[in-house]
């Protein structure tokens, strides 16, 4: 199982390992893996689906920060457990999620046994480390209809499907601005023929790898 989605690792040794002492869980669409504020206990090394990862504030604001997905970890989880502080962020199903968890003692002793274990948490820090400073970029230099293009892509590249289903009101809170904003975006690219909008769902008609290019258009 382990050795499937995590064919990179290739020390047979902690694959064994993985497979010994690490725990099997499921989730469904919409639950919450790590919630916010709370001792990160265990590493997830997700199996199969994709999970959205968000930073959540004081008063339950959210932003979304990076998608994970097969083969990959979480690398906020890493940062927190392995130095016994909170969590700042909220990791939710995206779809149905595969993974299995590795308590926070076995990790630790992990980073000192295995090198490939080592290379593991490097690779995945710093993975998330560009997600982050592309998600920053995108706040402090990006209008909102590019962010939503963005959200919108980076969401159907995870999910490997080009139909979306999530409201006007969850993209808000995602992106840190009001529905309405929202709202009228998506109008506006359901109007030039970019998305088709129903209830609860949009499908972008051009596809993912498309989208990059809507908001240069006149």
């Amino acid at each position: 199982m382990a050795q499937h989605a995590f064919s990179f690792i290739t020390d047979s040794g902690l694959l064994e390992e993985i497979e010994k002492l690490g725990v099997y869980h499921t989730f469904q669409p919409g639950d919450i893996i790590i919630p916010p504020e709370k001792y990160i206990r265990c590493i997830p090394l997700i199996i199969k689906g994709t999970i959205r990862v968000s930073r959540v504030d004081s008063e339950g604001n959210e932003l979304f920060l990076y998608y994970i997905s097969t083969g990959q970890s979480c690398a906020v989880s890493f940062g927190a457990c392995l130095t016994d502080k909170v969590s700042c962020i909220k990791a939710v199903a995206e779809e149905e999620i595969e993974l299995i968890s590795i308590p926070v003692k076995i990790a630790r002793e992990w980073f000192r046994q295995f090198e490939n274990w080592r290379t593991y948490v490097a690779m995945t820090l710093g993975d998330r480390f560009d997600e982050l400073i592309k998600a920053i970029d995108s706040i402090a230099f990006k209008r909102t209809d590019e962010r939503l293009i963005n959200f919108l892509s980076a969401r159907s590249k995870a999910l490997n499907s080009n139909t979306i289903h999530i409201t006007h009101r969850e993209i808000a809170g995602e992106l840190s601005t009001s529905r309405e904003v929202v709202s009228r975006l998506l109008k506006r690219l359901e109007q030039e023929k970019e998305v088709r909008l129903s209830r609860n769902k949009i499908e972008l008609v051009s596809g993912a790898m498309d989208l990059g290019d809507i908001s240069h258009k006149k």
